[in-house]
């Protein structure tokens, strides 16, 4: 076996292997010894028809497994010898074809593209400036963040008159064909003048409408006819409705009821400790918000100062190659810069665990998640599940492969941006709320 770098330009190694006759005999004869053991030939008994046969039936297949047996060894021997850290896999070089005779050739070469592994310098300092936005909690911003929480927490009470962004029950009605208690929510309609077909309407009141020109989304209607969306095509649109029940959106009230619920029974004993717990959950989602423009100034600060040079078309050549056709060129093409960009953020995160000896515990990895199962529940109204359930939550978040790869993703991001900003500077800079989001978006 004859290994001959052609070709290193720091982003791609260029590797001939070449192999003679007496590099792949035994191995070849070893894959046909297979063959007859396992061939059940008519006229023979098994794994006893004579080598010659086996060779006019398997020798193509044997050789192919020879061969692909000495370029994996070949490619791993290069990869050990050189001490080389690399993208992906090798791939075929497509620019030198291959001429080996397999009919009659005894001599064989093959060229392959190997990645390597980004190089670059990555030096953190006080020196490096990167900006911290920072927002401070106006009693605007509360007086309006309180209001939403107390939306939040609303319910839909019983009213007579409708009025704007108001919930109706109706019964649809159109010849013979009836479609009783049907929802209406005057926030899914979106043209005030359709809205105002239905404002100042009571109880019993009938109206006639086209429900094609109200209900202009397409999955709303399908909802409030109770049909398929695939149904809707070539319907009469003309219905008359007949208005049931009207609901107001009524905001929660800041009732004991309201504390208990929010944050546990006794922990909040009035309006003044329930602002003051509004207060605390303000200023840390503004913390929230700040660090994730922290996050994103931070990898592209990273971005930046390393500049990172990849072998782009060669990844585009292993990403076809790896899915297996799964995806054109074309899609690969449309994605790739993001690609690009992650697998380069990846590379400097990668960089500093080692670098800094960061190593991720099941402890960590538990925590996070927990987090993660108390946001969830979060989202349904349960603010206060035990501490036996979010850890019971958090387990089986990490169990499921899709969201533990995730979770870990997350912690180590986390765990190098404390790193950055306990090293770099900090350039703190005011914001309100709405700009931080503006930004963020």
């Amino acid at each position: 076996m004859n290994i001959q770098e052609l070709k290193n330009d720091g982003l791609v190694a260029q590797v001939s292997l070449q192999f003679g006759k007496e590099d792949y005999a035994d191995k070849k004869k070893k894959s046909l010894n297979k063959f007859r053991r396992e061939a059940d030939i008519r006229g023979f008994r098994k794994g006893q028809a004579p080598m010659s046969l086996i060779e006019k039936m398997h020798g193509h297949a044997a050789l192919s497994d020879a061969i692909n047996e000495l370029i994996s060894e070949g490619l791993n021997k290069y990869i050990q010898d050189n001490n080389l850290s690399v993208i992906g896999e090798p791939l075929p070089n497509e620019e030198k074809e291959s001429k080996n005779d397999w009919e009659n050739g005894e001599n064989f070469e093959f060229v392959f593209d190997i990645a390597l592994a980004p190089n670059f310098e990555l030096n953190l300092s006080a020196e490096d400036k990167i900006p911290y936005y920072e927002v401070s909690a106006t009693d605007k911003a509360f007086k309006e963040y309180k209001t939403n929480v107390l939306k939040q927490y609303g319910q839909l009470e019983p009213c007579d008159t409708v009025k704007k962004d108001d919930f109706m029950i109706a019964d649809l009605v159109q010849g013979e064909n009836r479609i009783e208690n049907t929802y209406i929510s005057l926030q899914t309609i979106a043209e005030d003048v359709a809205k105002d077909l239905f404002i100042g309407k009571k109880v019993g009141d009938v109206l006639t409408l086209n429900v094609n020109e109200v209900f202009t989304n397409e999955v709303d209607r399908a909802a409030l006819l109770k049909m398929k969306k695939e149904e809707l095509e070539g319907i009469d649109p003309i219905y008359n409705v007949e208005i049931k029940e009207v609901k107001n959106f009524v905001p929660a009230k800041p009732t004991q009821e309201l504390f208990d619920q929010m944050f546990g029974a006794g922990n909040v004993a009035d309006e003044a400790a329930f602002d003051e717990k509004l207060k605390e959950r303000l200023a840390e989602e503004n913390k929230q918000e700040s660090d994730y423009r922290f996050m994103l100034d931070a990898r592209q600060y990273l971005l930046d100062k390393t500049n990172i040079q990849l072998p782009e078309e060669f990844m585009k050549r292993w990403l076809f190659y790896v899915n297996d056709g799964k995806f054109t060129m074309e899609e690969i093409e449309k994605d790739f810069p993001l690609f690009l960009k992650d697998f380069r953020w990846q590379s400097i995160a990668q960089r500093i665990m080692k670098e800094q000896n960061l190593e991720i515990t099941r402890e960590t990895l538990v925590e996070q998640a927990k987090r993660l199962a108390a946001y969830q529940f979060a989202m349904y109204g349960l603010n206060n599940v035990p501490e036996e359930h979010l850890t019971k939550y958090a387990e089986s978040l990490l169990t499921n492969e899709k969201e533990g790869r995730r979770i870990y993703e997350k912690v180590e991001e986390n765990m190098v941006l404390d790193y950055v900003r306990a090293t770099v500077t900090l350039d703190k800079k005011k914001a309100t709320i709405d700009k931080l989001r503006k930004m963020n978006d």
